[in-house]
């Protein structure tokens, strides 16, 4: 079988055929001229790339142009922080990007990205050919590498812009691999307005990572790169809607999606996030980030000058509960609109979890956008007059240093104590003096005169140093300038610290950091190769778990005494005992166990309310932040009924349970009188329970406030010798000279001091049956002036200028005597004199027949 010939030759064979050899010569010259051409320009494109250099942002090992996200302690958006060049941008490695992002941006931007080496030829033609027949931009010739290129070196529109845009498109693709330039594309170009990188845009604008979107979703967000303003749907989403459908169509086309996948993208509408995003706890992003919570709060870097690692964090994951936080959020200004008649204008809030000090909700104002009412100040970090709420560390302070108990009797009588500016004489919130108060009462009650005692007794320099220990380090002036008006709040703190007090207390005496970070990512190398950032927590430790163990409390300082603040615990989660001044039903009676305490500053400037629970700890404050008054609201009224809800709503986050019972081996239950804090006596008609240190009650001394005196039923004076059935018993109160003017003047029963006249005299004996408690053990005192008290004269008043000297006398006294600089004046009840100040020092007693004397006080006039 014959093989078959060669073909001959074809059509244009025979025509160069025909031509001469010089011809031939020319035609070749001129092809390998048109060649030249041809390759010229890529000849030189390729020098150009080779002398271009790479992006330092394609070369850094960290990038800095990043906005940071702020997250809920379960990972709930709160906020982000856009980058410095304003815009929001978030690192999204390439694996975790998702496919269909991918597919449609290849679709509607490069879909012949894998081929080219970073120009397109064949695209370049298409679109010189289209603008030639058209006379308008068909399509565009720039692929994926190109865009980038222009993103990272923006050019001007010219030939010679265009130019070193592919020259450096070139240089891209010879140095990073296509996976590598596709993750740089996606997180650097402009998906929209001040929205840098897709995952940023998926965020704002569907509120959802860029794997979870829909391939509707996918397609919208490739549309915008090719005009981030143009396609922007907040302006409105039907241009959006059809560049989408475009791009649809061309994965139809390209393979890249299939019919029913591409009918059902089509069919759905574009559904956008409500207002693109959180912009929770913008007080405690802001505290966060300046430091202002201090070292333990956050994540700080060591050595002076040195920036927090927060600072250039891509993501922040707080310690607050977003729902809990959006709660309180509304019941504050709920609470600063209900008040705003009495002239409220602000208030605050801060939870904390006791086991850990991590903060679970803080509202630093009602509303950060209210001009008027200065909302941008942080009530958590203002300095502000807490009231009466650093009553229970002054008593535990004495509980633990002068041996006081819950059941120790305090007096809540007219006193005056010395200060460097003169006299200060406290006064309660009910204007009125209740006498002999137990310490549970005084406190639970609220009573400023008891507390002011008790902090005299211990000295302002030991209550201001076992405050700072408990985090009020804002009290930093010497403590006589806050002096024992300390135990009412004459001195500011910052509401955060107070709450981290309580929360002290909540722990049993435990000091911890409050701490607002639980972890955070730090800035990765945005590198082709970049892996999802690691989360660091806010201790420094790599890859923290979503929720980590509770901090052991064994970790904190000890600062307060476990049995006397369990003790304080046990007061101020005694309903019944604050009955008295806050009545039933008070803001502070709650459905479950909660020990709390208000406060109200002078002048009704601020007020506070803080509480726990064994898990959380709420304080809050209403007031106004330009200092004015507010119209009479204290803290049972201002503050309280916010504290309430914001407790009960913080109980939903983490439900209540009792308080453990006090330790057998520290504390028991004693009966006691409820009059004298003393073990009771047969003449003690009323004894309560009260907790006190092991072995307490058999320290305690039989009551003495309470006597059996034998009175004529006749006349109800002193029997004396009257005949048994005239005389019947009595039970009388009986009290020191600090107390008897008080006693007196409230009505107490006191024991007559004259005998019947129906009867034979009294046995005139001390200690006699019947006779008035007066000798040797009965002082009188000297009431007013006290001890180092200074007057002025003033030159400008002609009057007489006078004092009133004043002495407390037990029963049974009729007569003292006034010994003023030596010179004695007899004074009879009410055992008061108006003297004439006279220019000098002074020293004053005074004396009584059968009573000790006082001690001599010493005063002066100027």
């Amino acid at each position: 079988m014959n093989a078959p010939s060669p073909p001959g030759p074809g059509r244009a064979g025979r025509w160069l055929a025909r031509l001469g050899p010089r011809a031939r010569r020319i035609l070749r010259r001129a092809a390998q001229i048109a060649l030249a051409l041809a390759v010229a320009p890529w000849l030189l494109l390729a020098a150009l790339a080779a002398l271009t250099p790479l992006p330092p942002e394609l070369e850094a090992t960290e990038d800095h142009a990043v906005s940071t996200v702020l997250l809920d302690r379960h990972g709930t958006v709160l906020r982000e922080l856009r980058a410095g060049d304003g815009a929001r941008a978030r690192w999204l490695p390439l694996s975790e990007a998702g496919d269909r992002i991918q597919r449609a941006l290849l679709a509607a931007e490069d879909k012949r990205f894998a081929r080219h080496p970073g120009v397109d030829p064949i695209a370049i033609a298409r679109a010189i050919g289209q603008l030639a027949v058209e006379r308008r931009v068909v399509s565009g010739g720039s692929t994926i590498t190109q865009q980038l290129a222009r993103t990272l070196v923006p050019r001007p529109r010219t030939a010679r812009g265009k130019l070193g845009e592919a020259a450096l498109a070139l240089r891209i693709e010879a140095s990073l691999s296509k996976r590598e330039i596709l993750e740089q594309y996606l997180n650097r170009v402009a998906f929209g307005p001040g929205l840098r990188g897709v995952e940023a845009a998926s965020r704002f604008y569907f509120d959802k990572p860029t794997r979870d979107l829909s391939l509707a979703e996918a397609a919208a967000l490739a549309s915008m790169p090719r005009g981030p303003a143009l396609y922007d749907p907040r302006r409105g989403t039907g241009p959006l809607e059809r560049r989408r459908n475009r791009v649809l169509d061309r994965m139809l086309a390209a393979g890249l999606a299939g019919e029913a996948e591409v009918a059902r993208a089509r069919a759905e509408p574009i559904a956008l996030a409500p207002k693109g995003g959180g912009l929770g706890a913008p007080h405690l992003v802001r505290a966060v980030l300046g430091g202002a919570l201090g070292p333990g709060a956050g994540v700080h870097a060591e050595g002076p000058g040195a920036a927090s690692p927060l600072v250039r964090a891509t993501s922040i994951t707080l310690t607050i509960d977003r729902g809990l936080q959006r709660e309180i959020e509304v019941l504050a200004q709920q609470t600063v609109r209900g008040l705003s008649e009495r002239d409220v204008g602000a208030a605050a809030v801060v939870v904390i979890e006791n086991a850990t000090g991590e903060i679970l909700a803080y509202v630093g104002s009602h509303d950060i956008d209210d001009a008027a009412g200065l909302g941008h100040n942080d009530g958590v970090l203002a300095l502000r007059q807490p009231g009466s709420a650093l009553k229970p560390f002054v008593y535990e302070l004495a509980m633990e240093q002068l041996g006081f108990t819950a059941a120790t009797v305090l007096p809540d009588v007219e006193l005056s104590f010395p200060t460097a500016d003169g006299n200060y004489a406290p006064r309660n919130y009910d204007g009125r003096f209740h006498g002999p108060v137990r310490l549970r009462d005084a406190l639970a009650n609220s009573y400023n005169v008891p507390a002011v005692w008790a902090a005299a007794a211990l000295g302002p320099e030991r209550v201001i140093a076992r405050l700072r220990e408990l985090g009020l380090r804002s009290l930093d002036r010497e403590p006589s300038r806050y002096g024992v008006a300390v135990a009412l709040g004459d001195g500011e703190v910052r509401l955060i610290d107070l709450a981290n007090a309580y929360a002290t207390l909540a722990r049993g005496g435990l000091y911890l950091p409050v701490r607002a970070v639980r972890s955070f990512a730090p800035s990765s190398p945005p590198s082709p190769s970049s892996q999802a950032a690691s989360s660091v927590s806010a201790r420094g430790e790599s890859d923290a778990p979503a929720e980590p163990p509770a901090a052991p409390p064994e970790r904190g300082v000890r600062v307060l005494d476990a049995a006397r603040a369990r003790v304080i615990i046990d007061i101020l989660a005694d309903d019944r005992a604050r009955l008295a001044s806050f009545g039933e039903g008070n803001a502070l009676d709650l459905p479950f166990p909660v020990a709390a305490k208000t406060g109200t500053s002078k002048g009704f400037r601020d007020n506070v309310a803080v509480g726990f629970t064994p898990d959380v700890t709420v304080a809050v404050w209403v007031g106004n932040f330009d200092g004015s008054p507010m119209g009479g609201v204290s803290g049972i009224t201002g503050a309280g009924p916010l504290f309430r809800d914001a407790m009960l709503a913080a109980a939903r986050v983490r439900p209540p349970r009792p308080f453990d019972p006090p330790d057998p081996e520290q504390l028991a239950e004693v009966e006691v009188c409820a009059l004298s804090g003393m073990r009771p006596t047969a003449a003690c008609p009323h004894r309560r329970h009260e907790l006190l240190p092991r072995g307490g009650a058999a320290a305690l001394s039989p009551c003495d406030m309470h006597e059996t005196v034998r009175i004529d039923r006749r006349n109800s004076l002193r029997a004396g010798a009257c005949p048994d059935a005239a005389v019947e018993e009595r039970v009388f109160e009986r009290y020191d000279a600090e107390l008897t003017a008080w006693a007196r003047a409230a009505g107490r029963p006191l024991a007559p001091e004259a005998a019947s006249p129906l009867c034979g005299a009294l046995a005139g004996l001390d200690g006699a049956p019947g006779a008035p408690p007066t000798g040797a053990g009965a002082r009188v005192r000297v009431a007013y002036p006290p001890d180092g008290a200074r007057f002025v004269l003033d030159p400008s008043i002609n009057s007489l200028q006078a004092i009133r000297l004043r002495a407390d006398v037990p029963p049974g006294v009729p007569r003292v005597r006034f010994v003023l600089d030596g010179r004695p004046i007899e004074v009879g009840s009410p055992f008061a004199l108006d003297w004439p100040l006279v220019a000098g020092a002074h020293r004053l007693r005074i004396d009584a027949d059968g009573a000790a004397a006082s001690e001599e006080i010493a005063f002066s006039v100027e």
